[in-house]
């Protein structure tokens, strides 16, 4: 896939879906980018990525045709320009609650002048064409992608000025924190008049900025009611969903005990 070819189609206005994995698989990760996802976030904030999965995941999907995007871990700004050399194009961030956060963000994951991130992307180059160094510092900061994550009452109340910051490319949705946090931990209900308010509004945020508005979705059918709500970037579900979905379907179709034990035939 020629460099930076997702970051273009969004950058025009185009509705992405994308796979997500939590598994630290790589030839999961890849095998879900071979089925047609444009993009694939590999979640390392709460999946069982490790530094080396990670770097065999970014290319694994990647040689499959898709874009490697990263969930890096809470604060962990350190492995944004990690990842991004491994030849990651996108990185979500968790918990942006202010627009200091989010030039936090943008300085690990942006070229000067727009941050402070190291040039070393040999790997980056290779996955993504072997380009001279100049022409990836010329392209790197409008090809990869930073998605900044509202998930607090903090980030909520802060939304416009992290839209606006400079170097924030998209804000992406995690719902489920989103409504545990709007319930003050009382519910998860994604559905709650007060989450739907909010996730309008973060939105509409996004879209005034001229930002990529995005969101986690359960299922596709969720995906498909966010995109019509506005989102561009949708994830779908889970490779341990998938999984698990996969299985329950063939199982339903089988004389299987509770204990998971088979009936003799």
């Amino acid at each position: 896939m020629p460099a930076f070819t997702l970051a273009k189609r969004l950058r025009a206005g185009e509705t992405v879906f994308s796979g997500w994995c939590m598994m630290g698989a790589p030839i999961v990760a890849e095998t879900i980018a071979r089925e047609g996802f444009p993009a694939v976030v590999l979640d390392a904030q709460h999946g069982l990525w490790n530094t080396d999965t990670l770097r065999e995941g970014i290319g694994a999907v990647h040689h499959a045709g898709a874009a490697p995007f990263v969930r890096v871990p809470l604060a962990d700004f350190g492995m944004v320009s990690r990842a991004l050399d491994f030849g990651a194009e996108g990185i979500v961030a968790p918990m942006i609650n202010t627009a200091d956060d989010a030039r936090q963000f943008a300085a690990a994951a942006k070229y000067p002048p727009l941050g402070e991130r190291s040039f070393g992307p040999p790997r980056a180059m290779m996955l993504q064409g072997q380009m001279a160094a100049t022409d990836y510092l010329a392209a790197a900061n409008a090809g990869t992608l930073t998605f900044a994550m509202i998930e607090t009452p903090e980030a909520l109340k802060n939304v416009e000025a992290i839209a606006a910051t400079p170097g924030i490319d998209a804000l992406f949705i995690g719902p489920y924190d989103l409504s545990t946090s709007l319930s003050a931990g009382k519910a998860q209900d994604i559905e709650a008049p007060e989450v739907n308010a909010a996730i309008d509004r973060i939105c509409a945020a996004a879209i005034k900025a001229g930002k990529i508005p995005g969101i986690y979705c359960r299922d596709a059918q969720r995906a498909l009611e966010m995109a019509k709500r506005g989102f561009r970037f949708m994830t779908v579900g889970s490779d341990f969903s998938l999984v698990r979905e996969g299985a329950s379907a063939a199982l339903k179709h089988l004389p299987v005990k509770a204990s998971g034990s088979r009936d003799a035939f």
